[in-house]
């Protein structure tokens, strides 16, 4: 894959982006597995929820998003939204394992 500045078309920056997206989602995809199996050892929705722990990744990818010059304001939209998603999912898990 070329740098953005070797690109000389759309065509090529169009299929870097396609490629970078593949990667986003297949490593998405690979993350939602460790959500529902991090289910399996918490003991309470509380734990489930974690809001210490939520406050603590958006800071975190916040510093990386700082460390890699991009926006950190659209990291934590996008881990935000992310973690809202995967938490509610890990609580359809812990609840379906717990109390049918």
């Amino acid at each position: 894959m070329k740098s953005p500045e070797q690109c000389q078309n759309i065509a090529e920056v169009r299929y870097a982006i396609d490629f970078i997206d593949n990667e986003i989602v297949r490593l998405i995809s690979e993350r939602e597995k460790y959500v529902k199996r991090a289910s399996v050892f918490k003991a309470s929705e509380a734990a489930v929820r974690d809001v210490d722990r939520v406050s603590e990744v958006i800071k975190s990818k916040k510093a990386l998003a700082a460390r890699y010059q991009t926006s950190e304001d659209l990291i934590e939209r996008i881990y935000s939204t992310m973690i809202n998603y995967f938490v509610d999912r890990e609580l359809d898990e812990w609840r379906s394992t717990r109390h049918e």
